[in-house]
Formats: C-alpha cells, sequence, structure tokens
C-alpha cells in the first residue's frame, strides 16, 4: 500500500466515488482496479460580425473503471456518479474481464513509483464570466481586427471561453490522488480581401488565469494584421531551400518527435526512431528538458495518468535521445520502467546551449529561404519519417521578409529534417506542452509550380 496524497477538501466527493468503485472491484473479486472520476464545467461564447453566434454552457461529469484479474481486464464507463450507476459500472467491468485474453503486461503500476504527494502547481484560477462579459470581449477583440485596415473586411468570429475541471484517480495500491486545472481562452479569426484575392488568419492566447490571457485588443489587431500580410501571395516553384517552421508549428514537429520515442510506437516497431536511445537525433547544440512541476503552465500535472510522480528529466541531451516516453504498460512491453508519462508529456522545453536567435538574427540566418505560418493536411508518416505537407508563409530574401507564398509542399524525413536543424528561435511559444521557439532546418524540398 501507498500513503495517499492529502486532498483539497472540495475534491472529496469525487474521491468517496473512486473509493466505493474500488471497494466494489474487491468485493467482485478483482485482484487489481483503477478508477478516475472527473468534472468539469465551462462557457464559451462565439460572435462574428458584432452578432452573436453561439453561447455554450457545457457540464460533464464521469467515471472510468479498469478493473483486473490477474492478468485479465477489463473497462467500463458512466457518466451517472450515483452510488447504484457506480456498482453496476464496476460489475460490466469485471463481467468484460472475465472473458478476455490474459495479457502478461497488464497491471497498475509499479507501487514505488506513486506519488507520495501532491505539489500545489497554482493550476486553479476559477475566471468569474458571465455571458454578457464574454460576448464583450468577443466584440472588442473583433472590432479591434476589423478597424486594422479597410482590407479587412470580414471575420470568422472571434471566441471566448473558460473551462475549470476537477479529477480523481484512484488505484487498489491505496492511492487516491487529485488536483483542479482551469483553461481560458480568446480567439480571433479574420478575412482580408483586395480584389479577388481573399485571405484568412487568426491569432489566440489560452492560460490558467485569466489575467494572464493577452489583450483582447491585441488579439484582434494581430489577427487583422496577419490576414493582411497575406494579401498577395505567390507559388514558388519547386526548388530546395531553407525552411523555417514559426513557433505554432515548430511544436507539432516536436509532437512527432515525441510520437515516435512513446512507448506504444517502440513496442509495436512502428517508429522511424525505433530503439533510437542512446543515439544522435539532434545537433549536439539542441537539449529537451520535461519540467512538469512548472506553476500555471498549460502542460504542468503532480501525477501522470496512472498516479506515477511526475519528475523533471532530461529527454535529450546535447541532441543525444536519452530515452522513452512510457507508461507502465509500454514499459513492460520493452523491459523498462515506467517513466511517469502515461498521458503524454508534461512541459517538454526545447533549449540550446547556443543561444536562442531574436527575430532579426533568426531571419539573417535563414538568409533566403520560406518561413512557413500555416500547414494543411496529415502527410506524417510516423513509421518512415516522411513529411510532406501543404504549406502557406513567407518567402524570404538576404534575411528580410520578401512576399506571402501559398499553394505549395514542403516535404522531408523527418530523421534527417530533425539532424538538420541549424537554428532555434527565441519566440518560444508557451500556449501548449510543448515549448519551443523557431525551427530553422538546412533544406528540405518545396514543391510547387
Amino acid at each position: 500500500m501507498t500513503e495517499t496524497p492529502a486532498l483539497n477538501p472540495d475534491l472529496r466527493p469525487l474521491a468517496d466515488v473512486a473509493r466505493l468503485a474500488l471497494e466494489e472491484a474487491q468485493q467482485q473479486g478483482a485482484s487489481q482496479a483503477e478508477a478516475d472520476v472527473s468534472v468539469s464545467q465551462g462557457l464559451s461564447v462565439n460572435v462574428r460580425l458584432r452578432e452573436v453566434d453561439t453561447v455554450e454552457y457545457q457540464r460533464d461529469k464521469g467515471l472510468s473503471v479498469t478493473v483486473y484479474f490477474g492478468k485479465r481486464k477489463g473497462s467500463a464507463s458512466t457518466a451517472d456518479l450515483t452510488a447504484a450507476a457506480v456498482r453496476e459500472t464496476v460489475s460490466k467491468a469485471c463481467a468484460i474481464a472475465r472473458y478476455t485474453a490474459e495479457d502478461p503486461y497488464a497491471g497498475l503500476i509499479e507501487p514505488e513509483l506513486l506519488a507520495r504527494s501532491v505539489p500545489d502547481l497554482d493550476l486553479d484560477h476559477p475566471w468569474d464570466l458571465t455571458p454578457e462579459r464574454a460576448i464583450e470581449l468577443a466584440r472588442e477583440c473583433e472590432a479591434a481586427g476589423l478597424a486594422v485596415d479597410a482590407r479587412v473586411s470580414n471575420s470568422e468570429g472571434a471566441s471566448v471561453g473558460t473551462q475549470r475541471g476537477s479529477g480523481i484517480y484512484g488505484n487498489s495500491l491505496g492511492f487516491v490522488g487529485g488536483y483542479s486545472t482551469t483553461s481560458h481562452s480568446v480567439s480571433c479569426s479574420l478575412v482580408a480581401q483586395d480584389g479577388d484575392d481573399m485571405q484568412r488568419d487568426y491569432w489566440y492566447s489560452v492560460a490558467r488565469n485569466a489575467d494572464a490571457l493577452e489583450d483582447v485588443v491585441r488579439i484582434g489587431r494581430t489577427a487583422g494584421e496577419r490576414a493582411l500580410a497575406r494579401l498577395g501571395a505567390r507559388r514558388l516553384t519547386t526548388r530546395r531551400a531553407p525552411v523555417a517552421f514559426s513557433p505554432d508549428l515548430a511544436r507539432g514537429l516536436v509532437r512527432s518527435f515525441v510520437g515516435a520515442i512513446s512507448g506504444p510506437a517502440q513496442y509495436r516497431k512502428a517508429s522511424f526512431l525505433l530503439e533510437a536511445a542512446g543515439q544522435q537525433v539532434f545537433p549536439q547544440f539542441l537539449s529537451m528538458q520535461e519540467r512538469p512541476h512548472i506553476p500555471r503552465a498549460l502542460g504542468s500535472a503532480p501525477f501522470d495518468s496512472e498516479g506515477a510522480a511526475t519528475h523533471d528529466r532530461e529527454l535529450v541531451a546535447s541532441g543525444v535521445l536519452q530515452g522513452y516516453v512510457l507508461g507502465s504498460y509500454s514499459a513492460r512491453r520493452l523491459g523498462l520502467k515506467s517513466t511517469g508519462n502515461a498521458g503524454g508529456v508534461h512541459n517538454l522545453l526545447v533549449t540550446t546551449r547556443s543561444g536562442a536567435l531574436d527575430e532579426r538574427a533568426f531571419r539573417a540566418r535563414l538568409g533566403t529561404g520560406l518561413l512557413v505560418t500555416e500547414l494543411m493536411g496529415q502527410g506524417v508518416n510516423g513509421v518512415t519519417g516522411d513529411y510532406s505537407r501543404g504549406a502557406s508563409g513567407f518567402w524570404v530574401e538576404n534575411g528580410e521578409l520578401a512576399y506571402p507564398v501559398q499553394e505549395i509542399t514542403v516535404a522531408g524525413n523527418l530523421k534527417g529534417m530533425f539532424r538538420d536543424i541549424v537554428a532555434l528561435g527565441d519566440d518560444v511559444d508557451v500556449r501548449g506542452g510543448i515549448r519551443v521557439g523557431s525551427l530553422l532546418i538546412g533544406e528540405m524540398t518545396i514543391a510547387g509550380e
């Protein structure tokens, strides 16, 4: 048995539901069991051309139960948290488990890896937002964007939202822990038109605390300026050239890397970085650290979805992959231990020992090449690493933006692209669980006319 972390009083009703499910599973003969209980509520408002498009309230709750009869596993879930529904859900999970095949790798996480405490990461900041105030903010955001230039003449809408969720995870090893989180957002998408040329772009802000959101006027203006900058976009002729990815798109490249080193991809032998631990995957100047306990960060978590304690970790050191991203099941399949990553990474920071470059220095390093600001399609093969996606952005000449481009494709192979990273920008995007600035790839194929 492990020591149960102290619980916030408002989480105790959820903890009681989890404990009831675990007790019922034991009474029905399960050798092990785990339960997730969650409640969430939120408000979102969308305004288009000053008219209210939607006002949505959301309130959800749920229980998910997994039971083990030896190495047989069964799961069931319900949105009803009454005692009778909890018992019925456990019964369903037990019935399923009795008929499933044995899996030698099934079971709860090793007890020594469970979190012994739940640090306060300052993730819970409710926003007392009324629908009327949300509508006012959305209108203000959209109006600021439309006022940028007469050519910003249409809108796909401005949105304001707030969400709060609380969750409890418990298992039959004696662990019951949980915490609450909030997420607030403002976004705007605008259309610029010059004759027959129409271009759309957007901007958004998201934070745990509403006070940390970017000003709504600035969000609207940024969306309008981005749409305006895309007018007059051209196609390029097919060529090979340096390609830079803006921070929000660079996050997607890093996410592909994380997927390739995840436990399921490794044990299924479906990864372009198969058995790559200990190998040089990135250039020596680049490293990645997982920092799951950053206060108020969007990727912070005191424990993973199996109750394993999260901890600081060097995932990539001087370009060398130090290990994989594992939950308990995939770890057993690989003969390893869980890394506390059931459910994914927590605040992965991409850094460089040679110093990240500011915007001017980064573009000077790019020289003449492509800056990608939008990607389309899903042309990423996690098994082979082949990468081919529709793109738009800006052609850069001698470190200066020359003109916008569209209807092109950028292509390469992720394994080679990662090794060919030549610079990292200091414009780090913190609006997600992966924090990275602009990334510059030495050369890729650009397919166009």
